[in-house]
């Protein structure tokens, strides 16, 4: 769930006028919006992401066909087990 800010209250029609700035790409007198400032490390963005890719292949490379079907099995029932 995302979090959401306590400390900023702000006017309906501040929020509202938001709303538009956002559905049309640019700020009401024309101008472009502000892009928000990512502040992650792309170095680390770029190391996470390639970990995630190769990581549930490389487990199940490791795993054998009879400890892969066993947890199949156990997902299944879990899902759609009796209750």
């Amino acid at each position: 769930m995302p979090k959401r800010s306590s400390g900023r209250k702000r006017d309906f029609m501040q929020v509202a006028r938001e709303v538009v700035e956002q559905a049309i790409g640019e700020q009401m007198d024309g101008s472009p919006l502000e892009k928000p400032v990512d502040p992650r490390n792309p170095h680390f963005v770029a190391i996470g992401r390639a970990g995630g890719r190769k990581g549930g292949n490389a487990r199940a490379g490791k795993l054998s066909p009879k400890r892969r079907s066993a947890i199949a099995k156990k997902a299944a029932e879990a899902r759609w087990g009796k209750s």
